[in-house]
């Protein structure tokens, strides 16, 4: 009994601590007054996108369109995500670290998530939004684990991810995952073009009834995931700027995803729906480095794919935890609503997104415990300032990878028992060029101990 009450006190202890000194938990925004205008809201991610993918960030990429939302709205230059697909999706639905819940990768067929955990959809429900889902889903794809059990009111696209993007089957052969409404459908097309086709069909849709209930809309997007094959139209313009065949492969994915994404904004414009309209862009983890094309995935249809993401000038890749794993492009748009052209230099979190939304909606769990992240408005509007963003902790793990930032000092370490830990000062080299574990072993030592009280308070028992 005295073992048992000394491990509580430890771990409320060590809660209070987290909470006092990192303010991940949302109770601090709950007062914070929100916008008389519930927004409609517009959330589209893309796959696999790297920091040096987009043409903000890099002028040999054309993407007009989302240059033109960015510019016009917020950047965030320290957007952090987890490193692969379904981490960072639950970390948006749920508001909640996903290792909370036993992922710590790219879901199958099953999940640890259950519909009560879903925070951001359940809560926007509840403050009288539509929510509508078209595009990639990649949280489980039994009938119990798929969307419409998870708080959305029509879905559409693809519930497994590394789908071909015209047969729209999963890699390993006939495997259907196309759906409508959680029902498996049969479609031409490519994967691009329907996923945006039916984004367009429910803001239309939307703005043919008379007082109607303001929408979420999750558009999540195929591309630039392997495997290529886009029309040569848009691999054409690329031919000129990249010697690299799949390089210019990967581009034109991206520029013909923006293509699609000025659809959406043509037609909010069309709808009179454009100025009441928060959109939110992001990818959901950094650049792959390349995709060798096993003969047993796709039916051996595809050649390897040499080059592929670009996460210039950040270390490492997809499934990495340096930062071109995980810190990727994203920003905030709403016309009349946020300061054109500015940003937020702070690191802020995919898990800051779900208090932020649900806090504009008004909706009563934007005061929900659960929710790790930050209200982002006050400082998006500049009510706040973006310094307050800095003092805050964040937790990975991929696999069998952790990591942890804690202000400017973010340590990787390995495994369960924590080897090979590699210490950087995100603020001196954001590039993480200098290991300097040897030269602060106190820190490194603190930051390793962090890690594991937040396992032991936070992770479910497998």
């Amino acid at each position: 009994m005295n073992t048992l009450y000394q491990l509580l006190h430890k771990k409320l202890h060590f809660f209070i601590a987290f909470l006092f000194v990192f303010g991940t938990n949302v109770e601090a925004d709950k007062n914070l007054q929100v916008t008389d205008e519930r927004p409609n809201i517009i959330v589209i991610i893309a796959d696999d996108m790297g920091w040096n993918d987009i043409g903000y960030n890099n002028e040999k990429i054309q993407t007009p369109n989302l240059d033109k939302l960015a510019f016009r709205g917020i950047r965030f230059n320290q957007f952090y995500v987890y490193s692969t697909c379904s981490p960072s999706r639950v970390a948006l639905q749920t508001g909640q670290n996903p290792a909370t819940f036993n992922v710590f990768g790219p879901l199958g067929s099953t999940t640890e998530v259950e519909p009560k955990d879903m925070l951001l959809t359940f809560g926007l429900k509840k403050a009288g939004y539509n929510t509508h889902l078209s595009g990639k889903w990649h949280i489980g794809d039994e009938p119990e684990h798929r969307p419409l059990q998870y708080g959305y009111d029509s879905t559409y696209g693809y519930l497994r991810g590394q789908i071909d993007p015209y047969t729209h089957r999963y890699k390993y052969g006939n495997y259907v995952t196309w759906h409508r409404n959680d029902q498996f459908i049969d479609e031409d097309g490519h994967v691009t073009k329907l996923i945006t086709d039916e984004a367009i069909r429910v803001i239309q849709e939307h703005a043919k009834k008379d007082n109607a209930k303001p929408f979420f809309l999750h558009i999540a997007h195929h591309a630039p995931h392997f495997p290529h094959n886009s029309s040569p139209k848009w691999i054409e313009p690329y031919e000129q700027i990249f010697d690299d065949p799949w390089r210019q492969h990967t581009a034109a994915t991206i520029t013909q995803m923006d293509y699609e994404i000025g659809r959406i904004l043509d037609v909010l414009e069309a709808t009179s729906e454009r100025q009441n309209t928060l959109i939110v862009f992001m990818s959901d983890n950094g650049g792959q480095k390349s995709w060798g094309a096993p003969i047993d995935e796709y039916n051996g249809r595809y050649a390897p794919h040499t080059t592929l993401g670009d996460n210039t000038p950040f270390r490492g890749w997809k499934t990495d935890l340096y930062e071109g794993g995980i810190r990727v492009p994203a920003f905030v748009n709403w016309v009349g609503k946020i300061p054109e052209g500015s940003k937020i230099d702070s690191p802020v979190h995919v898990l800051d997104l779900a208090p932020t939304l649900l806090s504009l909606a008004n909706s009563d769990l934007m005061s929900d415990d659960r929710l790790e992240g930050k209200n982002l408005w006050p400082f998006i509007t500049r009510e706040k300032s973006q310094s307050e963003l800095n003092d805050r902790l964040f937790y990975w793990r991929q696999s069998d990878t952790r990591a942890i930032r804690e202000n400017a000092w973010k340590l990787i370490a390995q495994g369960d028992s924590l080897t090979n830990a590699e210490l950087f000062n995100i603020k001196d080299d954001p590039l993480e060029h200098y290991e300097i574990g040897d030269r602060y072993p106190d820190k490194r030592d603190q930051l390793l101990d962090l890690i594991r009280e937040w396992e032991e308070w936070n992770i479910l028992e497998e």
